[in-house]
């Protein structure tokens, strides 16, 4: 029987190379033990913790201890990886990993019994079906976000920095009223939606529509846009502090619905409001009238005022349409993470504008499709690449999709540069 234990001090000395945790960035708040097998330590055994958009791995040292520092007190996962373990050994109970949270003090001991059995490990095939649903979800989240980037890069002109910050506005919104004020979510979601919408409104008419009558170019507006976003992100720390929340439901338990097909009930809403939603949307830019004008701006604003097009009426809805959208995949992500942060919506912008890129630049179609991409090979990437650079890879095909193709898949080329 393997058994862990507390680990020397709090105070023991970090410079060593082979003190618990000094490959870390050490904080005030830690987990550790030690492991052994049969009295005897038992050294490079991986241990992960993550939780709350943070993830970090250790390795056991000689003596079988670990420490793994965390940057707040909030629940995590804590998962003992039984490839590391010796031939025959593995972790007694249901699951090598478990949830471990802090009590009164700011280090945590973990306690954890490993025994001999057999380690059923899922094959290559359930790994690859199981990260192709995971990507999936996040591409059709991601594209909610997207399709608002492009629709207003397309009408507009402006690479909006500030769309993280409508994305987390969304998912602050919902963690007010429905974890704060415990409105079933039912309610929450349309309301973070109308919320949403008004944010674009807002800004659009308090901002952006002033600062486009004044004629300024569009280097200009960028940086308003990075400026607006350093200013919203700040103020949201200041209203809800820097640290991680829980949205109602979150961290749900996976059902398997067919072969190594396991979902839980928020991935299958999630995954179908973003179908629902993404369609209604192509509806409206395919069979609409402030639709078609949205693609005709997009093409030609010149051509389409002269052709009696209100052009600032059609930006103002694509500003409210993309704020929408925008709150939407800002609960969406906030359920994928898991957890409301105040900068959370920084994290998924450089895919975002990946996404954006590699579908083709003001192309809302083209957004989707470079989402669902992009969300895929996130995902797929980790059966290579260890998950800290999942996103390189993604980028990575971004750039070498835009040697072959500068001006993206379903890009036009008179739309680029």
């Amino acid at each position: 029987m393997v058994f862990l234990s507390a680990p020397g001090g709090a105070n023991a000395a970090a410079a060593a190379p082979d003190t618990p945790g000094g490959d870390q960035e050490q904080t005030d708040y830690y987990f550790g033990g030690i492991i052994t097998f049969e009295d005897e330590p038992v050294p490079d055994v991986v241990v992960a913790i993550e939780g709350n958009g943070f993830e970090a791995e250790t390795v056991t040292n000689a003596e079988g201890r670990w420490r793994l520092y965390v940057p707040e007190k909030e629940t995590y996962t804590l998962t003992v990886d039984e490839s590391s373990l010796p031939e025959g050994v593995i972790v007694e109970g249901s699951s090598a990993s478990q949830e471990v949270e802090f009590a009164l003090t700011n280090t945590k001991i973990v306690n954890l019994f490993l025994g001999e059995g057999v380690r059923e490990t899922a094959s290559q095939f359930d790994r690859v079906v199981a990260l192709v649903i995971n990507g999936l979800n996040f591409g059709l989240l991601l594209a909610l976000a997207s399709i608002g980037v492009s629709l207003i890069f397309g009408t507009t002109g402006l690479t909006n920095f500030a769309h993280a910050e409508m994305v987390t506005f969304g998912a602050i919104v919902a963690l007010v009223f429905g974890t704060f004020l415990t409105w079933p979510m039912w309610i929450v979601i349309p309301l973070v939606v109308v919320a949403g919408a008004a944010f674009g409104w807002a800004l659009d008419a308090g901002l952006w529509r002033p600062l486009r009558r004044r004629g300024l170019g569009l280097v200009q507006l960028m940086i308003v846009s990075i400026g607006l976003s350093l200013a919203l992100r700040y103020t949201f720390q200041f209203f809800i502090g820097g640290g991680s929340y829980q949205l109602p439901g979150a961290g749900a338990s996976k059902i398997r619905i067919i072969g190594p097909v396991s979902l839980s009930i928020i991935d299958m809403v999630s995954m179908g409001i973003s179908v629902i939603v993404i369609i209604a949307v192509a509806f409206w830019l395919l069979r609409t009238r402030v639709g078609k004008a949205t693609r005709a701006i997009s093409d030609n604003p010149s051509l389409a005022a002269a052709s009696g097009i209100d052009v600032d009426g059609v930006i103002r809805i694509v500003w409210m349409m993309s704020a929408a959208l925008a709150a939407l995949a800002g609960i969406l992500w906030a359920y994928f993470r898991p957890g409301v942060r105040w900068d959370m919506g920084v994290q998924i912008l450089l895919l975002i504008f990946a996404a954006v890129t590699l579908g083709g630049l003001g192309t809302a179609f083209g957004a989707l499709v470079g989402s669902l991409i992009v969300g895929l090979l996130v995902e797929i990437s980790t059966l290579w690449l260890p998950p800290d650079l999942k996103y390189v890879g993604a980028l990575a095909v971004l750039i070498l999709v835009l040697l072959v193709r500068p001006q993206g898949i379903l890009g036009r080329k008179e739309r680029v540069g």
